[in-house]
């Protein structure tokens, strides 16, 4: 049965972060079956994603400054 009081140490085992800014947002995108497969296969595919999708934002915004 539930602690009708709550846990008063909570705090203690939230999440915590180590990044400027949380990951508290969400996207989906269709890709190929292929696609997916190859991206599944990376060590850390999340990770490994959303590197590619930064890099590819900078250089967006590279190519827009000038």
């Amino acid at each position: 049965m539930p602690n009708p009081h709550g846990n008063p140490e909570i705090k203690k085992h939230g999440f915590k972060t180590d990044r400027d800014e949380p990951l508290t947002e969400r996207i989906a995108i269709r890709v190929t079956k292929t696609m997916a497969d190859k991206i599944k296969s990376i060590e850390n595919y999340p990770e490994f994603c959303r590197r590619v999708l930064q890099e590819a934002l900078d250089k967006l915004s590279q190519t827009e400054d000038q």
